[in-house]
């Protein structure tokens, strides 16, 4: 248990080296990762989930705060709604209901009761829009919540200070 608590102690939301957050080659990538594309992340919560490296750094930010499970529903339901297969759509749904939203799921989501009750009842007869108000809900948390923190964070302005520096 000490061990556990002292990892979290250390745990920061600073990143000068961003090879954790980054995909692919991280210095290439923060090489070819503008000021004004990073800049544009904070126009909207959409543009950042758009953006590939944006959508990295907000999952680093979210780990910080031990809400990851909130981006990995949304982008699992994202993925859930290209499913062309009706064989696989039964199979995904269940995958994502016990990952996530069941009581004690593994990486259980924060959403309300009758939102969990209408995606169970969702569940008897799944569908591509099965998960709809729970993503959204999720979303709208997410949007309301954990964004602006990540634009305020050190993991954010690091980013935008590093992008700038390379013009300068």
């Amino acid at each position: 248990m000490r061990t556990r608590l002292g990892c979290l102690s250390h745990k920061s939301d600073s990143y000068n080296d961003f090879t954790a957050i980054l995909p692919d080659k991280p210095n290439r990538a923060l090489k070819r990762l503008s000021t004004e594309e990073a800049t544009r992340w904070a126009d909207s919560f959409d543009v950042l989930l758009s953006h590939k490296y944006g959508l990295a750094a907000f999952r680093a930010f979210l780990k910080t705060e031990f809400s990851e499970e909130n981006l990995e529903f949304w982008l699992a339901c994202e993925e859930f709604k290209k499913t062309r297969s009706a064989a696989k759509l039964a199979s995904k749904a269940q995958r994502i209901f016990e990952e996530f939203i069941d009581v004690q799921a593994p990486r259980e989501v924060n959403i309300d009761f009758q939102t969990r009750e209408l995606t169970r009842r969702n569940m008897q007869e799944p569908s591509l829009s099965c998960f709809d108000q729970a993503q959204g809900k999720v979303h709208s948390l997410m949007e309301k919540d954990s964004y602006p923190r990540f634009l305020r964070s050190k993991i954010y302005t690091d980013l935008l200070s590093q992008t700038q520096r390379r013009l300068s």
